[in-house]
């Protein structure tokens, strides 16, 4: 039916590692996989085999949850999008879907990866993982704009002044930090 794949950290894996709570519900126990250090998951790739025809209504959406949270959508694939690389947003809120697995739904105890059958229209949009990706990283590199702004700030009054170059002066170290260090801009976006 389907196969996911962790990026740089396993060989893909079929609906074989998951276990099938019902029908149209299969979950991956993180602790079985990688212990307490599934926050070092970031990414999944999940794919529809070749021979599974899932109907044109319908898409595999993909869920985590983080150890006393509940599940979050992360995205899904479908008859015409049949593979996607997805986030993991371990330990995050959202307001994104819920996946119900159990009458209890009690709080798990250890991180879950959820996969589900789900009515295409009831899902968020598909793009979900790379709208908070983009909102994060906006977030992150403003975040480090006002930190070197305030370490260079004179206070006049009830203003705060800066020299008249700090954007300049910023976007530089920026852009010398980049070159240096490839995974600089990564660090933003996780």
């Amino acid at each position: 039916m389907f196969g996911v794949v962790f990026p740089n950290r396993s060989f893909p894996m079929d609906i074989s590692a998951f276990s099938q709570i019902d029908t149209f519900h299969w979950i991956l126990d993180m602790n079985t996989f990688v212990g307490e250090a599934y926050d070092q998951i970031k990414e999944i790739c999940i794919f529809l085999l070749n021979n599974f025809t899932l109907p044109p209504d319908k898409a595999l959406a993909v869920y985590i949850q983080s150890p006393g949270s509940p599940f979050l959508y992360c995205g899904a694939v479908t008859l015409s999008r049949p593979s996607a690389v997805l986030s993991l947003p371990w330990s995050q809120s959202s307001d994104g879907g819920q996946l119900q697995l159990t009458n209890a739904d009690s709080p798990a105890l250890s991180a879950k990866i959820g996969v589900s059958v789900d009515d295409l229209s009831s899902l968020p949009s598909l793009d979900v993982a790379a709208d908070r990706n983009i909102e994060r990283m906006a977030l992150k590199v403003g975040e480090n704009l006002f930190n070197f702004m305030q370490s260079f700030c004179g206070v006049d009054g009830s203003k705060l002044v800066v020299p008249m170059d700090i954007l300049d002066r910023w976007f530089k170290k920026f852009q010398e930090k980049a070159k240096r260090n490839p995974d600089y801009l990564k660090g933003f976006t996780l």
